[in-house]
Parts: structure tokens; C-alpha cells; sequence
């Protein structure tokens, strides 16, 4: 049985969002018979490396699943914030030899984008699983 972290970006929370995604991540490691172990709430998809990092570490985590949702603004502050999830994500799965499964929906989305893609918590989920049963 695949043991899980799950890191949940709480930044668009006034539209539960993250929330919804973060259910549907719950019922897809029970669908697939594997355990979230821990669980990080963070305030924003940007600092959601330094959490899965601590995840990583954790003996009892096989892989992590991370969630998020940018929602785009009047700047390019959402692109920049994606790009420097992704990467760091990135980082502590190579770094920690683990499975980190990017969940983060965005850039240049509207909220109603957003809220169409609350599938992709079930989607990381899956990914981490596949990927530490791959490994």
C-alpha cells in the first residue's frame, strides 16, 4: 500500500477551490488503496515545496501529491509564482528521491477555470501513486 503526503495551497480558499481538490485527492487514495499519512496546509501554491520537502523526508511518505490553484491577476505575478512552484517541486523530487506529483492548476486562469479543474486533486494523487509503484 502506497503511503502518501499531501501538501493543499490554501490561497484561493475565499472559493474553496483548493479545498474541493483537496477532496477529491482524499477519495482517490482511498479508491486506490492508499493512505494520506500527513498533510501540509500551506498559505500559497509558492510555498508549497518547502512542505512536500518535509513530507519527503519522512520515512513513512512513498510520494507526495501537491495542490494548488493560480488563479491570473492584473500582473504577471501568476506566472511568475507557477514557474517558481513547478521548479521547486522539481527540486525536492529529484533532490529527495521522491515522488512529488504537481497538482497546481494555472497560470492565466479565471476562478470559473479554476473551479472546473478541481479533478486535477484526484489526478495528483493518482500520479504519485503511479509513480511510486513505478519506482
Amino acid at each position: 500500500m502506497v503511503q502518501l503526503g499531501l501538501v493543499v495551497a490554501q490561497f484561493n480558499k475565499a472559493a474553496p477551490i483548493t479545498h474541493r481538490m483537496a477532496d477529491r485527492a482524499r477519495a482517490a487514495a482511498a479508491e486506490r488503496d492508499a493512505t494520506i499519512v500527513a498533510e501540509h496546509e500551506v498559505p500559497g501554491s509558492y510555498d508549497t515545496p518547502l512542505a512536500a520537502d518535509r513530507l519527503a523526508r519522512r520515512e513513512d511518505v512513498d510520494a507526495v501529491a501537491v495542490i494548488g490553484a493560480i488563479v491570473t491577476g492584473d500582473t504577471d505575478h501568476d506566472q511568475v509564482i507557477a514557474d517558481a512552484a513547478a521548479q521547486g517541486l522539481t527540486d525536492v523530487s529529484l533532490d529527495r528521491d521522491t515522488p512529488v506529483a504537481l497538482g497546481i492548476t494555472g497560470p492565466g486562469m479565471t476562478q470559473d477555470e479554476a473551479a472546473d479543474r478541481v479533478e486535477y486533486g484526484a489526478t495528483a494523487v493518482d500520479s504519485a501513486i503511479d509513480m511510486a509503484e513505478t519506482l
